[in-house]
């Protein structure tokens, strides 16, 4: 009975992998082929943004999916999609900075050993994880 079983799962999982995406062409239907997109994690701003957040521990107070201490990544990317590549400076110096207010009265802390520029590739990496 356990060999059936097993026999039984093993056959149900590899169904299940079949992609099932089999394409026929018809005879005159042609199969288009679009260009495969890059990943985020090729995207040099993603590369040097992670990096430069895991070394300055925010990951102790922010996720990139869900509100911790501070708001998760993609909640900010949302709050600033639209404003544009003006409001990457500004956010790099909350970041150096610090401050409370905008969301809610828990401050961030300051990061002043942060350089401008190191803030603003932070603040990029953020930016490309909208929703």
């Amino acid at each position: 009975m356990k060999r059936i079983f097993m026999a039984a799962c093993s056959l149900a999982i590899l169904a299940a992998c079949n992609s099932g995406d089999k394409k026929t062409a018809d005879a005159g239907e042609k199969e288009t082929k679009t260009p495969a997109t890059s990943s985020l994690a090729d995207n040099p701003d993603y590369q040097k943004g992670i990096e430069l957040v895991g070394k300055s521990g925010c990951f102790t107070c922010h996720k990139i999916d869900e509100k911790l201490t501070g708001p998760s990544y993609k909640e900010v990317a949302e709050k600033y999609a639209s404003e544009g590549s003006d409001i990457v400076p500004k956010l790099a110096e909350k970041i150096i900075k610090g401050g409370s207010g905008v969301w809610g009265q828990v401050p961030m802390i300051a990061h002043p050993a942060l350089s401008q520029a190191d803030a603003e590739a932070m603040v990029k990496y953020i930016l490309l994880l909208k929703k």
